[in-house]
């Protein structure tokens, strides 16, 4: 058995894989799938817990700042206590805060519990990539994986079917209870399958980048979902500021720090890196922005069952996933720069058409919109991976993907709050207009907020005209294990 390995074992055969890799996926699996799922949920958050999109957004944001804040973790906790360990407690932790969250009675005790979630489950991927590569013979190393794929590609699509018929036909509880017989599969599968990896040497905790980063994030994220009701309310000025000073001694921490740092922050010293990485935000922000807006457009406005609307992911997700390897290949023969420009051209243009449904249109007014998004993804989001590790100083090019994965998370949580935000606000514009507040006014704001994540694309379209080949590169194992880790965090 795996778990049999000796303690000093690093290279499994590929027969020695198959329980470890099944263990891992399972755990992978569990985590990405409920990622999706939520959006779905929104509105029913919204009726059943009788508060507003602006509190139930939480749900959403404060398990991905949970996972910003364990993400970079997750290298020393495993060099510490071991890799083996920590992935089961992390996937512990995960099924606790599911049962939690099912049992949750109020709007404050579900975000509560997501954010345990997140604690779990942000270090449940970086682990498992890890540990997958460490395991795998160097020869084979790229294939192996690419199996790591499949739970990313097939959860974001299942995620929220799954979770729209739970809505609809069960409870919205069982969108949570769904993963402990999940969760408890998946901790048997680890305790009998996983080896134990020998540990690596322990740098010292940086404990003040753990106390101010997530202070930095959760106050500029509260700050700017505050902001619907007003951007001179105590709370919105606050949370900013909060947010602000935080953000400014985390950085100084640091870029000062003689140890390893929390988040590398050192890699902005290259210009490629910087533009490559504000590239990826645009698009993290653009393309989860979309994901969490439609479904509840789609519910809300055109009335359609949350079943439905979870149905209407496919396009995308297929998309992304057909798309995603033919961008990986076509990296190696043109580079970054073709394939960026590309995917954001398809990205904006499937915002803007977005923009121009109207709530008495068919769901099929989505189908060409959503593929175009998943297309645009799948062509530039693994390049633009392997381009950052490529263009970091090759000094720093292990600490690149805690960096990556970490501020993925943030800025997914910036685009939850800040649409719900944008989307509030143009409501009320559209009110102090005299439009209807429903449909016609909110209806009116999810157009202007499409429009808006159409411009960030070509944004993202004019940055990519920047960048270009790096002179230097790490090796192409390196560079599948950090970009695919990356992709997911």
């Amino acid at each position: 058995m795996a778990a049999q390995a000796s303690e000093q074992s690093l290279v499994l055969s590929t027969r020695q894989l198959i329980g470890p890799l099944i263990a891992i996926i399972v755990g992978m699996f569990m985590v990405i799938l409920d990622t999706t799922a939520v959006n779905v949920a929104l509105p029913v958050f919204v009726d059943d817990f009788h508060r507003s999109l602006t509190v139930v957004q939480w749900t959403i944001t404060g398990y991905a700042l949970a996972q910003a804040a364990v993400i970079p973790l997750a290298g020393w906790m495993s060099d510490q206590f071991g890799a083996k360990r920590i992935f089961i407690i992390s996937l512990v932790l995960f099924t606790l805060g599911s049962v939690l969250c099912a049992v949750a009675t109020t709007a404050e005790q579900l975000i509560l519990f997501r954010v345990l979630q997140g604690l779990g489950g942000g270090m449940v991927m970086p682990i498992a990539f890890a540990m997958t590569f460490r395991m795998s013979p160097p020869e084979k190393a790229g294939s192996i994986m690419g199996m790591m794929g499949i739970p990313i590609l097939l959860a974001p699509a299942l995620g929220p079917m799954l979770a729209g018929y739970l809505v609809d036909y069960v409870s919205w509880h069982w969108i949570f209870y769904i993963n402990v017989p999940v969760g408890i599969i998946g901790l048997v599968l680890c305790v009998w399958q996983l080896p134990n990896l020998p540990k690596s040497a322990s740098t010292g905790l940086d404990k003040w980048g753990i106390v101010l980063g997530p202070l930095a994030f959760a106050g500029l994220s509260y700050g700017i979902s505050e902001g619907g009701a007003g951007w001179t309310t105590d709370k919105t000025i606050i949370g900013l500021a909060v947010g602000a000073v935080a953000l400014g001694a985390f950085i100084a921490v640091e870029l000062t720090r003689k140890g390893q740092p929390l988040l590398e922050l050192r890699v902005f010293r290259s210009m490629l890196f910087t533009r490559g990485i504000i590239i990826q935000w645009v698009l993290q922000f653009a393309m989860f922005g979309i994901i969490f807006l439609i479904p509840y457009f789609m519910q809300r406005i055109m009335g359609m069952s949350a079943f439905h609307a979870g149905m209407w992911s496919l396009p995308q997700a297929l998309a992304a996933a057909l798309f995603m390897p033919f961008g990986g290949r076509l990296y190696d023969r043109i580079g970054a720069r073709p394939l960026v420009i590309a995917g954001m051209v398809l990205v904006a243009t499937g915002a803007y058409l977005i923009s121009r449904i109207t709530p008495d249109q068919s769901a099929w007014a989505f189908f060409i919109p959503r593929a175009l998004l998943g297309m645009g993804m799948g062509l530039s989001f693994l390049p633009l991976n392997t381009f950052l590790i490529q263009s970091a100083p090759a000094n720093l090019v292990s600490r690149v993907t805690s960096l990556t994965s970490a501020t993925q998370q943030v800025v997914t949580s910036f685009a939850v709050a800040g649409l719900t935000t944008i989307v509030v606000s143009r409501t009320n514009h559209h009110v102090a207009e005299g439009l209807k507040p429903m449909p016609d006014a909110i209806a009116k704001a999810f157009h202007d907020t499409y429009l808006m994540l159409a411009a960030l694309a070509v944004v993202a379209l004019v940055l990519g005209l920047t960048i270009r080949k790096p002179k230097g590169s790490p090796t192409s194992a390196e560079q599948e294990f950090a970009a695919k880790e990356s992709m997911m965090g």
